[in-house]
């Protein structure tokens, strides 16, 4: 019966040490804020720029491990340039016609540790959103949307997670 009572206790200990998990220990110590200035666009795509800037601010400011601050200040810059945005068909129906678009988004983006005075990830990223040809311009903004969340999405876990 002790046995049994040692056993229920060393798998308590066990599983309590691995309820808690969190992000933040993997970022350096001296890492406490970023900024995320306004993007640059080489697309002819009007607005897609404040669109994601916003998206990521917003992203940081949930996830609440790093605090915004300004570009001058901010211990991390996030700077990024939307290089390309693209459309592909992404289904087809049985009468061989678009079922449905997949918008892609690609971006260039370079972190900046601006207080070892080094770049902490630098990565092209690509993410996509699905919209239904039918839906018109308003269908089509949100699949921008879808690809923008995501990007924004992998920006933060790229800064924060260390992947």
């Amino acid at each position: 019966m002790a046995c049994v009572k040692y056993i229920i206790l060393v798998l308590c200990i066990m599983f309590c040490q691995c309820a808690y998990y969190s992000f933040s220990g993997s970022l350096a110590p001296h890492l406490d804020t970023v900024a995320v200035p306004l993007f640059t666009n080489q697309t002819a795509e009007f607005g897609v720029t404040e669109q994601l800037t916003d998206a990521i601010i917003n992203e940081f400011t949930r996830d609440n491990t790093l605090k915004i601050a300004d570009p001058s200040t901010a211990d991390l810059l996030i700077e990024g340039e939307i290089v390309r945005i693209n459309e592909q068909a992404g289904a087809f129906d049985r009468q061989e016609t678009v079922a449905d678009y997949k918008v892609y988004i690609t971006v260039n983006i370079v972190c900046h540790d601006q207080v070892k005075k080094q770049v902490f990830w630098e990565q092209r990223l690509t993410q996509w959103g699905i919209y239904e040809p039918t839906g018109g311009i308003e269908a089509r903004e949100e699949g921008i949307s879808e690809a923008i969340d995501k990007l924004s999405e992998e920006i933060l876990n790229k800064t924060v997670a260390g992947w």
